[in-house]
């Protein structure tokens, strides 16, 4: 099953976050499938970038995010986009 989930970067008291389609069976930091974006938990404005049509279709696929990574692309207005999508709006 493949998972959107964080990898994390940067150093100890630093940490910065890739977002990562990757095998759930894989370690954290491991090896991943496909980079989507970045999550910066340090910065006060432009935390996340993310590429929109890579999540979407990872979604589509059947990947499952974790919770930290759905409440970043809810927040993110991706999942709504989705929701209207699947329900025809």
């Amino acid at each position: 099953m493949v998972k959107l989930r964080l990898k994390r970067m940067g150093k100890k008291g630093r940490p910065f976050y890739r977002i990562v389609a990757a095998d759930s069976r894989s370690p954290r930091d491991g090896r991943f499938i496909e980079e989507i974006g970045t999550y910066d938990p340090m910065k006060a404005e432009d935390k996340v970038v993310l590429d929109k049509d890579a999540a979407v279709r990872w979604i589509k696929n059947g990947a499952q995010p974790t919770d930290t990574v759905r409440s970043i692309l809810s927040k993110e207005g991706i999942l709504k986009a989705l929701h209207d999508e699947k329900i025809g709006k």
